[in-house]
C-alpha cells in the first residue's frame, strides 16, 4: 500500500481545517486547536516524506482544480526529502508554537489572523515540492510567499520595523516571482509543455543559448528564497522581525525551497548545463558562506545573528549544488552524487539544528523581551533547560565534533578535495579557493556561537528583564527536545539516511550507488578512501573530556579549603559594565575584515556653553552596515525614487496629454507588431 496520497490527504485536510479553525474560535481554545492541525500537518507531511525516500512513489492529475491546465502533483525521492524535512520542522515547531502564541494573549502569533494562515502556511512548505508542472508550482509557491508575509507582519501594531521589514520582503519575494514567471515561461515554450515530464524530454531539444537564458532567472529566483548574497536584503530583516515560530518555519523548512528549486530546475529539469553555470552557483555560495557568517559575527540582535547564519549554510549547500553540477559537467558523475549527496545531507542538518537555535531565541525573547545581547546575560542560571538545548544546537552550527553539522560539512570538503583532478584552470582556481572559504566560514562560526553563549547565558545579565527572566513552559520545552532528539540523532547516527540520500541523488539522474555507505554507525563514501564513525567520535570526546573535568573536581574535594575574599588589586568587585560585550566581542574580529565589512563610526562632542576647552558631552556612535546592501540597493532605491519624482512631471492633470500618452502607446506597440511580424 502506497502510504503518499493518504498522508497528503490528510495534511491537506488538516490544512484546510485550521483556517476556519483560526478565524472562528476564541482565543483560549483558538492556539492549541490550531497548533494540534498544524502538528498533524507536519506529521502527516514528514511521513510522506519518509515514505518517498524508501523507495515509493505517486503522481496525480486534478483536472478541474486548477484552470486550463489543471493541477499536477508528483512524488520522488528529491521531493520526499524536502518534504520529510519541511514535515518534521513543522511538528515540532507546531508544539512549540502552541506555548509561544498562548502567552502573547490574542495579539502577535495568537491573532486570529496568524493563526487563519498558520496551518495553511505550514502545508505549502509540504506541498511546493509535490508540485509536477509550472501552474501548480507556481500557485503553491505564491501561496507559500503570502502566507509567510502574513506571518512576518503578525506584530506589525507593536513596532514600526516588522512594517519595513514586511515590505523590503514583499517586494524581494515578488521580484522572485517575476524571475520565476520569465523562465519558466521561457522554458515551457521552448520544451513545448507545461508539466515537468514535458520539460524534462524537451529540455534536449533546446538549444545551449535558451536553456542559460531559462537558467540564469531560474536560479536567481531560487538564490533569493534561498537568502543567497547579494539577494539576501530580505532575510536579515523579515527573520528577526517574525515572532520566532514563524522565524524557525521560514529558516528551517522555507529557505530549503530555493535549494530544491535549484536542484529541480537545474540537475533534473533542465538535464544539467554548461560548467559556467556551476561556476556562477560556487562563486555565490562562497560569497554567502564568508560574508554572511561576517555579518553574524558583527551583529548583536540574537535573531538578526541567527539570520545572517542562515546565509551562511545556504550559500555551503550552493558550494555542494554548484560542485555536484560543476564535476557533473566534466563526466565525474560519481563525485557529482557525493556533492549533492553532502549538499542535501546539510539541508537536513541545518534546518534541524536551526529550528532549535531560532526556538532558543523565542525562549529567551518572551521570558525577557529583550533581543540584544549587550542587554542580555545570566540566563544559564535562571534558563537552564533553554541554555542547554541553544548550547547544544549550537554546537551542530559551528561544524565541530560532535555536532551534527560536523559531518555533512566533513562530506562537502572530502568532495571538493577528491575534485582536484577534474581538468580545467577554472576548476583549479575555484575548488582550493571553496575549501578555504569553506574553512574559513567554519571558523568564523565557532566565534559567533561562543559570542551568543557567553555574553547571552553565561555572562552576568546587564537589564532587570534579563536578571528576572524564567524557564518556557513545558510545550515550549517539548518542541524544543524534539528538535534536540533529530540534532543528536544526526549528529550520532548520520548514516541511518544513506539509503534515503542515495535515492534523493538518483531521483536527479546522478549514480545513486551509496556515495554514503556503511549503516547507521559509520559514514563510508563509495569510490573514496575516506571514513568516519561519528558515534566513536562521540565516545572518544566523552571518554576525553570526563577524566578531565573529573578528576579535578575529585581531587580539589580532598584538599582543606579556606574562604577568603580574592585580591581585587583595589579595584572593587566586577560589575556587569566591566563585561565583556556581543560588540566588544566581535571588534577583534571587525578589525581582521575591516576592509570587507567597512564599519562606520562617529564621535560627537558637545562643550558646555561657558567654555569650548570644557567637555558636557561626549557620544561615540559605531555601526557595521551590510556593505553589499549599501553598495547595491541603496543607490537603486534611489534611483528610481528619483525617477518617481521627476515622472510627476507627466501628470500635469490635462485630459489631453493623457490621451496623446495613450495614442503614442498604441503607435508604438503597432509598429513594434508589425517589425516583429
Amino acid at each position: 500500500m502506497n502510504l503518499i496520497p493518504a498522508a497528503l490527504a490528510t495534511a491537506t485536510a488538516l490544512g484546510g481545517a485550521g483556517t476556519p479553525a483560526g478565524l472562528v474560535l476564541p482565543h483560549p481554545v483558538r492556539v492549541p486547536v490550531v497548533g494540534a492541525l498544524t502538528v498533524g500537518v507536519g506529521v502527516s507531511g514528514g511521513a510522506a516524506g519518509v515514505a518517498a525516500l524508501g523507495g515509493s512513489r505517486w503522481a496525480a492529475v486534478r483536472p478541474g482544480l486548477l484552470p486550463l491546465a489543471g493541477a499536477h502533483a508528483a512524488v520522488d525521492p528529491l521531493a520526499g526529502l524536502f518534504m520529510a524535512v519541511a514535515g518534521a520542522v513543522v511538528a515540532a515547531v507546531g508544539v512549540y508554537g502552541i506555548g509561544y502564541a498562548a502567552g502573547h494573549g490574542s495579539h502577535g502569533l495568537g491573532s486570529r489572523s496568524a493563526q487563519a494562515v498558520l496551518p495553511l502556511f505550514a502545508l505549502t512548505l509540504v506541498l511546493v515540492p509535490v508540485a509536477a508542472s509550472v501552474s501548480t508550482f507556481l500557485a503553491l509557491w505564491e501561496l507559500m510567499a503570502l502566507g509567510s508575509l502574513t506571518l512576518v507582519l503578525a506584530e506589525h501594531r507593536e513596532r514600526s520595523s516588522v512594517r519595513q521589514a514586511g515590505v523590503w520582503y514583499a517586494v524581494m519575494t515578488h521580484l522572485g516571482l517575476v524571475l520565476l514567471l520569465t523562465g519558466f515561461a521561457l522554458f515551457a515554450a521552448q520544451a513545448g509543455g507545461e508539466t515537468f515530464a514535458a520539460l524534462r524530454t524537451g529540455a534536449h531539444h533546446v538549444s545551449a543559448t535558451m536553456r542559460g537564458l531559462v537558467f540564469v532567472p531560474l536560479a536567481l529566483a531560487f538564490m533569493s528564497k534561498a537568502g543567497a548574497m547579494p539577494l539576501h536584503a530580505w532575510l536579515p530583516r523579515a527573520h528577526p522581525e517574525a515572532p520566532s515560530p514563524v522565524s524557525a518555519l521560514m529558516s528551517a523548512a522555507m529557505v530549503n525551497l530555493g535549494i530544491y528549486g535549484l536542484v529541480r530546475t537545474g540537475l533534473d529539469l533542465l538535464g544539467g548545463g554548461p560548467a559556467w553555470w556551476w561556476l556562477g552557483l560556487l562563486a555565490a555560495g562562497g560569497v554567502s558562506a564568508v560574508y554572511g557568517i561576517l555579518q553574524a559575527a558583527m551583529a548583536s540582535d540574537l535573531k538578526r545573528l541567527l539570520a545572517y547564519s542562515t546565509s551562511e549554510n545556504m550559500g555551503l549547500v550552493l558550494i555542494g549544488v554548484g560542485a555536484a553540477g560543476l564535476f557533473a559537467s566534466h563526466g565525474d558523475r560519481p563525485l557529482a552524487a557525493l556533492a549533492l549527496a553532502a549538499a542535501l545531507l546539510h539541508v537536513v542538518n541545518h534546518s534541524v539544528f536551526k529550528a532549535l537555535l531560532f526556538c532558543g531565541a523565542g525562549s529567551v525573547l518572551r521570558a525577557t523581551g529583550l533581543r540584544d545581547l549587550d542587554r542580555l546575560g545570566g540566563l544559564r542560571s535562571r534558563m537552564p533547560a533553554t541554555a542547554g538545548l541553544f548550547a547544544l544546537a549550537a554546537l551542530g552550527a559551528v561544524a565541530l565534533p560532535p555536532g551534527n553539522g560536523f559531518i555533512s560539512e566533513w562530506l562537502l570538503l572530502q568532495a571538493l578535495i577528491h575534485g582536484f583532478h577534474v581538468p580545467g584552470v577554472a576548476v583549479a582556481v575555484v575548488l582550493p579557493l571553496s575549501v578555504a572559504l569553506v574553512a574559513l566560514s567554519a571558523g568564523i562560526a565557532a566565534a559567533v556561537f561562543v559570542k551568543a553563549l557567553g555574553v547571552g547565558f553565561f555572562a552576568r545579565p546587564r537589564d532587570e528583564r534579563a536578571a528576572s527572566a524564567r524557564e518556557s513552559p513545558p510545550l515550549m520545552l517539548t518542541g524544543m527536545a524534539l528538535l534536540a532528539a533529530g540534532v543528536v540523532a544526526l549528529a550520532v547516527v548520520p548514516g541511518l539516511l544513506g539509503e534515503g540520500l542515495d535515492r534523493a541523488v538518483g531521483a536527479v539522474g546522478l549514480p545513486g550507488s551509496g556515495p554514503l555507505t556503511g549503516g547507521g554507525l559509520g559514514v563510508r563514501l563509495a569510490g573514496i578512501s575516506a571514513s568516519l564513525s561519528p558515534l566513536w567520535v562521540v565516545a572518544a570526546l566523552t571518554a576525553a573530556i570526563l577524566p578531565a573535568t573529573g578528576l579535578p573536581r575529585l581531587y580539589g574535594r580532598r584538599r582543606r579549603r579556606v574562604n577568603a575574599r580574592l585580591w581585587d588589586c583595589g579595584g572593587g568587585a566586577p560589575t556587569p559594565r566591566m563585561a565583556y560585550t556581543a560588540t566588544s566581542f566581535a571588534e577583534p574580529l571587525q578589525r581582521v575584515f575591516d576592509d570587507v565589512l567597512a564599519p562606520e563610526q562617529d564621535v560627537d562632542v558637545t562643550p558646555v556653553g561657558e567654555s569650548a576647552y570644557l567637555v558636557q558631552r561626549v557620544r561615540f556612535r559605531h555601526r557595521v552596515p551590510d556593505r553589499i546592501e549599501h553598495r547595491l540597493y541603496e543607490p537603486v532605491l534611489r534611483a528610481l525614487a528619483d525617477t518617481g519624482r521627476a515622472a510627476r512631471r507627466l501628470a500635469g492633470g490635462s485630459v489631453h496629454l493623457y490621451l496623446g500618452y495613450g495614442f503614442a502607446g498604441l503607435v508604438v506597440l503597432l509598429l513594434a507588431l508589425a517589425v516583429g511580424w
